[in-house]
């Protein structure tokens, strides 16, 4: 079944979204299908999903990738690859989560764009949002933004370091394990 032509409620989306076997995000009414990643950009959101994860055992947080839904406000509904949250009612949740600490964004040719502006500016809606990272597999650039105690958001960009700091969830990983498997000249 294809995209509905005629703009949506919440409901009617996630109504409709849960009987499509593919994933297609949603905005102000108009949905927007998900196109399928590249090797690269699996192997990374892997890397990261296992290597936070391992560091966040026994806490109060638990990392989710791709399949999950990420409410923002009543008009959006996206598929972040990678977010972490510690909210309980976050944790109970079966399908849509609604207050990460932490969004990660793997960035492909296609979406980079779309990713550092618009979505960026909607994630930036949630409260419960400290950090929203961007890894770029091709440039092997890691960017977080973080919000200040003033609210605002400063970018802490890490391509250089030796180490990936999800500084709000206080996990550390080399860069060399975040890239592991993907080998520069290839992609």
């Amino acid at each position: 079944m294809g995209i509905p032509a005629s703009k949506l409620t919440l409901a009617e989306y996630l109504d409709w979204e849960n009987q499509q076997p593919d994933k297609n995000e949603f905005y102000r009414g108009e949905v927007y299908s998900m196109v399928g990643a590249r090797r690269v950009h699996g192997r990374i959101v892997n890397n990261l999903s296992r290597l936070l994860g391992n560091q966040l055992f026994g806490s109060p947080c638990q990392v989710f990738t791709e399949g999950m839904k990420l409410q923002i406000a009543d008009d959006a509904i996206f598929y972040p690859d990678l977010l972490v949250t510690c909210d309980r009612a976050d944790l109970a949740t079966e399908m849509i989560f609604r207050s990460p600490k932490l969004v990660i964004e793997v960035l492909s040719p296609s979406t980079q764009a779309y990713d550092r502006g618009l979505k960026f500016a909607i994630y930036r809606r949630l409260p419960s949002l400290e950090e929203f990272v961007l890894v770029d597999p091709d440039t092997r650039r890691i960017e977080a933004f973080r919000r200040n105690p003033q609210g605002q958001w400063v970018l802490f960009d890490m391509s250089d370091d030796p180490v990936f700091e999800a500084a709000c969830i206080g996990c550390s990983i080399p860069m060399d394990q975040v890239f592991d498997g993907v080998d520069p000249s290839a992609v």
